[in-house]
């Protein structure tokens, strides 16, 4: 088992039937942490008196990087980051750099962009529900949603050329357009998600042991949402009103119509609860925006020197070719102004931001990121503490913790 216990020196505290406390290590190597993650709980019998999060099993070197590769390049970076839902990583880094370089998006870029992130969205909440409930003992559960993330995984590639880390967003634009048989399979995609969707809830919703496993176990409230930075569903499930895509609404978010999603009880039946019901309300977004896709190019015009012609023009026209090889020479590229911006959207687990300092070329200066993870998972010991050890897996479930965006 990849359990560890150690007795320590310290007594327990008084009352306790227990003559000492015990140290128990979960993880970094344990099938419920999905990931690289360690925590060091001190026990009282079976009830956690303490617990404490220790990073760096996954490190990576994501922002150093940032300072090495160009706008362009480091995409396909930001994609390791959460991996779960590479795309809004994607979508968040090009944000905060067109946001740096003043650059405004045509309206069908602004649009796939929206669908691609609400896809992803659905894509990471797939994987927190169905792994929860299989955490939890469900496992029909699980396959019901890793059937639809495989459907996902297919649009992405017919999208992008990559199934897992797509890299498909650019300066200024996307690798490439939507083609016809995209388009179509994201519209049956929207079609038949509500029957798997309803399936998953008839499995869990009033399922008693799973009911029993999760009501009332990992209370975060409002105050302490709030005052610990929780964002996402973490942060809507106590109470918490506060939603990017409303709030300070890039791309086309104000052109739909959604609801944002909350609770107040605030344990981990919530946050199951809060990332069910947005599924269905990205669902909402991504048939509006389907159906509304502008037509038009999806880069912006190539004249303004930020974007690489296609591959037809540079073989075809000699200013294409020299554009398309200023901005691949590290001595020419992009000139944004020499300044700081920080750009952050909603991602499925909350606010990811990018802080990017720029000395005036087509690297950044320091490439600084805000996870969501990092701040949930320093969350974790205010939750776990007083319940069962058998409860670990259940808080942790619930945050959605993705090791890569703890170690940067």
């Amino acid at each position: 088992m990849p359990l560890e216990t150690a007795a320590t020196l310290e007594p327990a505290t008084e009352g306790s039937d227990q003559e000492y406390l015990w140290t128990l290590n979960f993880g970094p190597q344990h099938p419920a942490t999905h990931t690289t993650l360690r925590l060091i709980l001190t026990l009282d019998g079976e009830k956690v008196v303490k617990a404490v999060p220790d990073i760096g099993y996954l490190h990576s070197g994501f922002e150093k990087l940032g300072e090495d590769l160009d706008f362009n390049q480091y995409v396909t970076i930001v994609d390791r980051m959460n991996y779960i839902s590479p795309l809004s990583n994607e979508i968040a880094w090009h944000h905060a750099v067109e946001k740096l370089m003043g650059i405004e998006l045509t309206p069908r870029c602004k649009y796939i962009r929206v669908i691609m992130n609400e896809l992803a969205r659905i894509s990471d909440h797939l994987l927190c529900t169905g792994a929860q409930a299989l955490d939890l003992g469900a496992f029909t559960a699980f396959l019901y949603a890793f059937y639809q993330r495989e459907i996902l995984y297919e649009i992405f590639e017919y999208a992008s050329g990559q199934r897992f880390h797509p890299s498909y967003t650019r300066v200024g634009g996307l690798l490439f357009d939507f083609t016809n048989e995209v388009v179509r399979k994201i519209r049956d995609f929207v079609k038949n998600f509500s029957k798997t969707h309803a399936d998953m809830c008839r499995l869990l919703n009033r399922n008693r042991i799973f009911l029993d496993r999760t009501r009332n176990v990992g209370i975060l409230s409002k105050e302490l949402a709030i005052n610990l930075s929780c964002t996402g569903p973490v942060a809507r499930a106590s109470g918490v009103t506060r939603d990017l895509r409303k709030d300070e609404p890039c791309l086309a978010y104000g052109d739909f119509d959604f609801k944002v999603i909350c609770c107040d009880e605030g344990d981990c039946y919530a946050r199951y609860l809060v990332r069910m019901e947005e599924m269905l309300e990205s669902i909402k977004i991504v048939q509006q925006a389907i159906e509304n896709l502008p037509a038009g190019p999806v880069n912006v015009d190539t004249e303004s020197k930020v974007v690489q012609p296609d591959q037809l023009s540079v073989y075809r026209s000699i200013e294409s070719m020299i554009q398309h090889f200023e901005l691949v020479m590290p001595n020419r590229q992009w000139t944004p102004p020499v300044d700081e911006v920080y750009g952050a959207i909603e991602s499925a687990n909350g606010e990811l931001g990018f802080y990017v300092v720029s000395k005036g070329d087509g690297v950044a200066y320091r490439a600084r990121t805000r996870p969501p993870s990092f701040i949930h998972f320093a969350v974790f010991p205010y939750l776990i503490i007083g319940h069962q050890i058998s409860d670990v897996v259940a808080v942790l479930g619930s945050l959605n913790i993705i090791a890569a965006e703890l170690d940067r």
